[in-house]
C-alpha cells in the first residue's frame, strides 16, 4: 500500500509563503464554523468540529481566531454554506477532485472551471474521476513521535487499515467511517496527531513529466487561492526530483 512519501503528490496546499497564511487561516475558520453550525459547538461532542479545531492548531490558527469561529457559529449569524466537490482533468489527464465550502454554488463553479480551463484541464460531472480514488481517513504523526515498528504496531490495534513511516513521518490510513475511532485510540498512546483528515486516495497514479507538473501546480495554487475552495487532491505521480524543483520555486 502507499507509503507517506506519496502523499505528498496528492494533497496540496501551499503554507510556506506569508501571502497565503491568511487565506489558510481563513478557509480553516471557514471549517470550524461550519463543522460548529451543523452539530454542537462543544468539540467533546462534535468529531467534525473536534478534527477542524485540531488540524487549525496544527497550522498554528490563533486560539483567539478558532474561539471567534466557533462564537460566530453559536451565535446564528455565520453565513450557510453548502460543501460542494468539482471533478475533473488537469494537465498530462491528471484526475482532480476539488472540495469547498461556497455561500454560492454558481459562483464557485464558475470559478473552478474557469481555472481548470485557464490550465489546459477540464471539468467533469459529478463522479467522473471519483471512481479512481477511495475516501479514506489520513492520521499524521511526526517521524519523531515514534519508531516506526511502534506506529504500525498501535496502527494495527487502533483498527486501522495502513501504517507507512520514512523520514517525514507516520502515515496512517483507515476507512472513513473509523476516522474518530483510530485517531482516539492513537491519541492515547501518542498525544494528538499533526494532522487528522479524510482524503481521496488514488487507486492508480498518473505519471507527469516536469512540463505537465509545472502546470499542474500552476492550477492547484490557483484553486488554492480561491476563498472557496478548502482542499484539492490529485493522482499525479511527480518525481522526487521534479517535486523539489517546484517547492523550490
Amino acid at each position: 500500500m502507499a507509503g507517506h512519501s506519496q502523499f505528498k503528490n496528492i494533497m496540496h496546499r501551499k503554507g510556506k509563503q506569508d501571502k497565503m497564511r491568511s487565506k489558510i487561516f481563513s478557509k480553516l475558520s471557514r471549517e470550524i464554523t461550519v463543522a460548529a453550525k451543523a452539530g454542537l459547538p462543544d468539540p467533546s461532542a462534535n468529531a467534525r468540529l473536534r478534527l477542524a479545531i485540531q488540524n487549525a492548531r496544527a497550522e498554528n490558527l490563533p486560539k483567539d481566531n478558532i474561539e471567534r469561529a466557533i462564537k460566530k457559529a453559536a451565535g446564528g449569524d455565520a453565513e450557510t454554506y453548502d460543501a460542494v466537490r468539482y471533478e475533473g482533468y488537469g494537465p498530462g489527464g491528471v484526475a482532480v477532485i476539488v472540495e469547498a465550502l461556497t455561500d454560492n454554488r454558481n459562483r464557485t463553479a464558475s470559478n473552478v472551471r474557469s481555472l481548470f480551463t485557464k490550465y489546459g484541464g477540464n471539468l467533469g460531472e459529478s463522479g467522473s474521476v471519483a471512481f479512481m480514488f477511495s475516501r479514506v481517513g489520513e492520521i499524521v504523526y511526526p517521524a519523531a513521535k515514534a519508531t516506526a515498528d511502534a506506529m504500525i504496531e498501535a496502527a494495527i490495534d487502533s483498527g486501522a487499515d495502513d501504517a507507512a513511516s520514512d523520514e517525514g513521518g507516520h502515515t496512517i490510513t483507515c476507512a472513513f467511517e473509523s476516522i474518530g475511532e483510530v485517531s482516539s485510540a492513537l491519541a492515547a498512546k501518542f498525544g494528538d496527531a499533526q494532522s487528522v483528515k479524510v482524503v481521496w486516495k488514488p487507486q492508480t497514479m498518473t505519471p507527469v513529466d516536469q512540463e505537465k507538473a509545472e502546470t499542474l501546480m500552476k492550477l492547484v495554487d490557483a484553486l488554492d487561492e480561491d476563498d472557496d475552495v478548502q482542499v484539492v487532491f490529485s493522482n499525479a505521480d511527480i518525481p522526487d526530483d521534479v517535486m523539489a524543483a517546484l517547492n523550490a520555486e
